[in-house]
């Protein structure tokens, strides 16, 4: 059997590279080499693992019978992942998929499988995870942890518009041309206590894409934490996106959401990537029905209301008035007209769909539109352009009102 590689100082990146593989699959992954030593395996809560894995992990070593060696065999033979029949009665499914280098067989990683079978998503997981351990195991380490601070220091002050576009692709060593997209990660709202802010979101970010893609740098700002990938096309940052997302949400056992930019070729539109991916993150971290990962084009309906929204508060004097008296009236005298307004709205002017949503005659609801003109100067029933503002502003005030009621149940 060839001589196996020695690990030198890359312990911590496969233990981190395990827990990647792991979070994405469900079960336990352990990154053996060709003498069936255990060099690293996975910890994270709740995996799935069975007593011969635990066996493995205490002796730091699988143990050697006939069955295992032929299985190991057949695992080193195979281009690709390889499901495993089990051998005892008490043993979990695995799938398991050989490290090497070109022809050289460097070591092999073992998965138990998740509560479903191993899905395409944990083959690309397994496969991703060969490839990485094959740099890890013969010492190549792109950057340094030294090197990756500054880099990382670099994308902040990138992400800030403090460094020149030219001086940050030189010292981040981006290709030429480039293919830049950002991604950003937070916290969801949590149901019970509001906004989290775990300050191991940060940790756990960048342990994990140390594993991952040593050559992207990662960087706080606030409550975000952004990762530039440097040259992915987008399918693949999709993809490391949401293994992301499944290791650190297992990592923090909390709810955590990440935003994908854009693709770019123009290092100087960095900033605005930024931009970006904080009004997507703005909408997905509001509760636990967001998008674990999003692109604009998924949210951007909900991003353009938060813009409007904002707008409003910065410049009070775009308010209709009328609106405004219409939702003071209700509160106080306990009267639906702004609801009965946008119902009516939401239904596409269809009076019979409305009332339904209201629980009220149809004549109800009819009587209401009619005396909306009368009370606040507002005509919900005539131009689509006036509809169209009066929808937007009083969506808008439901969505704070929520926000304040929220907030308070917190």
């Amino acid at each position: 059997m060839p001589e196996s590689p020695t690990v030198g100082g890359t312990s911590e990146e496969l233990y981190a590279l395990a827990d990647a593989m792991a979070a994405v699959i469900g079960g336990s992954v352990s990154i053996e080499d060709l003498d069936n030593r255990v060099l690293a395996y996975s910890s994270l809560p709740q995996q799935r693992i069975d007593d011969l894995r635990r066996k493995g992990i205490l002796e730091r070593r699988v143990p050697d019978q006939p069955e295992q060696r032929e299985q190991y065999q057949q695992v080193l033979a195979a281009q690709g992942v390889l499901r495993l029949p089990v051998l005892a009665a008490d043993e979990l499914p695995r799938a398991a998929v050989a490290i090497r280098v070109g022809a050289r067989p460097l070591g092999t990683i073992w998965a138990i499988e998740g509560d479903a079978p191993l899905t395409d998503s944990g083959e690309s997981a397994l496969l991703d995870g060969a490839r990485l351990a094959a740099a890890l195991l013969l010492g190549h380490h792109r950057p340094s942890a030294l090197d990756r601070h500054g880099r990382d220091g670099v994308l902040r002050n990138a992400l800030l518009g403090n460094d020149d576009a030219n001086e940050t692709r030189v010292r981040l060593g981006v290709p030429d041309p480039p293919r830049l997209t950002l991604l950003g990660f937070a916290q969801a709202v949590d149901a019970d206590h509001g906004a989290r802010h775990d300050i191991g979101l940060s940790a756990a970010v960048a342990r994990h894409w140390a594993a991952v893609s040593a050559e992207a740098p990662v960087a706080t700002i606030n409550r975000g934490v952004y990762v530039l990938l440097l040259d992915d096309p987008p399918a693949t940052a999709r993809r490391l996106a949401e293994q992301a997302v499944a290791a650190v949400e297992r990592t923090l056992d909390s709810s955590v959401r990440c935003a994908l930019s854009r693709t770019t070729h123009d290092t100087a539109e960095v900033p605005s990537l930024r931009g970006e991916v904080d009004a997507i993150l703005r909408v997905t971290t509001a509760g636990h029905d967001g998008r674990p990962v999003a692109t604009l084009g998924e949210v951007h309906a909900g991003v353009l209301l938060t813009h409007l929204s904002d707008e409003l508060t910065r410049h009070p004097g775009l308010r209709h008035p009328g609106i405004e008296a219409m939702v003071e009236h209700d509160r106080l005298h306990r009267t639906q007209y702004a609801a009965s307004v946008t119902a009516w709205l939401e239904a596409a002017c269809n009076i019979g769909d409305a009332s339904q949503r209201l629980a009220v005659h149809p004549n109800t609801l009819k009587y209401r539109l009619r005396r909306i003109p009368e009370l606040f100067g507002v005509d919900p029933l005539g131009h689509p352009d006036d509809r169209l503002s009066c929808w937007l502003q009083l969506r808008l005030a439901r969505v704070a009102v929520e926000g304040i009621e929220s907030m308070g149940r917190h």
